[in-house]
């Protein structure tokens, strides 16, 4: 999937003459915790999150102190190194950059220009899509060996039984000789598809039938 399909078009913005007082407010009045900051060509010259504001203001005990700071421009808060995507990258490589550098967004420029915002909530919705979760669903975890062709070996089994798979991940078991499979299939009762991949010789993880030893 690629950024542009996700992303936020409608980026709420301020310049680097605005004040902190300003930011403040258009984070509040937008519900938005991240500000990209640009300058009189619409470049992106900086970020402003709710952290750098939180430690900007003052402690609860001296609201009332220094409040001509909140009129400084904000350039004095900002940060200055922002990493940025394409609209054509892929929201998997985006997803590690945030993760990788603890950042809740990445502004989206093209051309040098801001043309959208992806935001961890983007990522959070789109992967909850991808796995099918919001549609009525049961998820089958399945553990094979780490060889070739056990996928589609155990999704031969589902077409058989004529369910359909919604989503597939596949993530490494504690052994380094077996993986996991998670099935997401289109069913609200998958025992009958339990029963049938484990009479097939396969381990299924969860959920376990009534009875089954956890």
């Amino acid at each position: 999937m690629l950024i542009e399909e996700i992303m936020s078009r409608n980026v709420i913005t301020l310049s680097e003459g605005n004040t902190i007082q300003e930011a403040i407010e258009t984070l509040q009045r937008h519900r938005i915790r991240h500000l990209p900051i640009i300058n009189h060509n619409e470049d992106i010259v900086g970020i402003v999150t709710e952290s750098d504001i939180r430690d900007a203001s003052p402690s609860i005990f001296r609201a009332e102190e220094h409040k001509e700071d909140f009129q400084k421009p904000v350039t004095t808060i900002m940060q200055r190194e922002v990493i940025t995507a394409h609209p054509l990258d892929f929201v998997a490589e985006a997803a590690w950059l945030m993760y990788e550098n603890h950042i809740g967004c990445i502004p989206i420029t093209e051309n040098e220009k801001l043309v959208g915002i992806l935001t961890e909530t983007d990522i959070l919705h789109t992967l909850v899509e991808l796995m099918g979760v919001h549609q009525p669903s049961s998820q089958i975890n399945v553990r094979v060996e780490n060889i070739s062709g056990k996928l589609a070996d155990v999704a031969a089994i589902l077409k058989q039984e004529r369910t359909n798979i919604t989503s597939v991940l596949v993530y490494p078991d504690k052994d380094s000789a077996y993986k996991i499979l998670a099935f997401r299939v289109q069913t609200m009762d998958p025992r009958g598809l339990i029963s049938k991949i484990e009479y097939e010789g396969y381990e299924v993880l969860a959920p376990k039938l009534p009875g089954m030893s956890l």
